[in-house]
């Protein structure tokens, strides 16, 4: 038996952050299972799931957050357990239109307001092709409760997306 331990970290972006963390994990016996990593703005942020058994979970949590404690910041919880309520479906959602500030406010108090969840969200802002125009880009896996009327979802976001002036598409997996 094993307890999943998800950590999320922060700090001043350098050479050898990854390894600090890996080798922290090998040296209690864990197991790094997924992690979503990057610089931004200088910064090193990332969320990592690592399975280690539950005699060695304390002490490596406790490594994880001595890892240069001046510098990086480790967050550590336990997972909660990973069954999903009901019976949900899965949705995946694109978007692309010009940047500007509120269009992820707008989306998510859209989705929010219907009972969907955000399992994963993956944003950027890239120049168009020909103009060089800022476009900001969004992908998302969406979990939806069941009996909720897809095709009423679907027309609502897309006036919504007339309104912020972007390109929605609602589709499964």
């Amino acid at each position: 038996m094993t307890v999943s331990l998800v950590l999320t970290v922060i700090g001043p972006d350098r050479p050898g952050l990854i390894e600090a963390l890996s080798q922290s994990v090998a040296l209690h016996d864990g197991n790094w299972l997924e992690s979503r990593m990057a610089k931004m703005a200088g910064q090193f942020a990332g969320i990592v799931r690592i399975d280690v058994s539950p005699e060695r979970a304390d002490a490596l949590a406790q490594a994880l957050r001595s890892i240069a404690p001046e510098t990086l910041h480790v967050v550590v919880a336990s997972s909660a357990d990973e069954s999903e309520a009901g019976d949900a479906s899965t949705l995946r959602l694109d978007l692309l239109g010009s940047d500007r500030p509120g269009i992820i406010r707008e989306i998510s108090r859209a989705l929010a307001s219907r009972g969907i969840n955000v399992d994963e969200l993956d944003t950027s802002v890239v120049s168009a092709p020909m103009s060089g125009e800022l476009l900001f880009r969004a992908s998302a896996e969406l979990r939806v409760p069941s009996g909720l009327d897809l095709d009423e979802l679907r027309a609502n976001l897309e006036s919504l997306a007339y309104e912020l002036m972007v390109d929605v598409t609602l589709d499964e997996p």
